[in-house]
């Protein structure tokens, strides 16, 4: 079988998922791209919960570009203290708002992006992907780095850029927008640490469910 046979057949075993989550909102709570920028940045090695809870009280200091261009360090950490890597991240947060200065300057191309303190590639595809731009790569979050190589997608590897690279090697370019939040939804509600199997859409063409699971669970 070659890569373009394998493509499409990964393409009709991923469809339940796609299907089920298709536009479904990143679980950020956010309102506009300011704030998915801002929470995306702060998000990194956090939960969304946690960011979620600071989002109010510090957008209502901070609501646009134009005023956190204008903060200080220290007015800037009161808000996201409960942040993890707090400082690292005021200083990425201030240095993006007074390069950008304006909410409408915030880039929504993949190049554009990357040059700014914070954001990388997976951050990068979340916010063209929430904003509705052509995907330029796949989200690979720290769920689909642990649910993609459990169905048998893709290898093993804790990298997300090795983890991204190779699910955009082996899923063609028409689903990367809605394939990573997808397989991250799955890792969220479905596919967990200890997955529940049962409830999975998939699970007929998982790997860990035809490997392990019924082995472990005889009927």
């Amino acid at each position: 079988m070659n890569l373009f046979d394998e493509t499409n057949e990964w393409v009709e075993k991923l469809e339940p998922i796609l299907t089920q989550y298709k536009g479904q909102k990143h679980p950020l709570q956010y309102h506009n791209l300011y704030q998915l920028m801002v929470m995306v940045v702060l998000s990194a090695q956090d939960s969304d919960a946690n960011i979620n809870s600071i989002a109010p009280t510090l957008f209502a200091a901070f609501p646009n570009m134009e005023s956190l261009a204008v903060a200080n360090f220290n007015s800037l950490v009161s808000y996201i203290i409960e942040v993890k890597n707090f400082e690292t991240k005021a200083n990425w947060l201030l240095e993006i708002a007074k390069i950008l200065q304006k909410d409408e300057n915030i880039p929504l191309k993949m190049n554009g992006l990357l040059t700014l303190k914070g954001i990388g590639r997976k951050s990068a595809n979340v916010i063209m992907r929430e904003s509705g731009i052509p995907a330029e790569g796949i989200i690979a979050d720290l769920h689909v780095i642990r649910v993609a190589p459990r169905i048998g997608l893709i290898p093993e590897s804790k990298d997300g850029i090795k983890v991204e690279k190779q699910l955009m090697q082996v899923l063609p370019k028409a689903i990367w927008g809605e394939i990573g939040m997808a397989i991250s939804f799955l890792g969220r509600e479905i596919c967990r640490p200890v997955p529940k199997c049962g409830e999975c859409l998939i699970c007929g063409d998982c790997g860990y469910y035809k490997n392990i699971f019924k082995s472990e669970h005889p009927q």
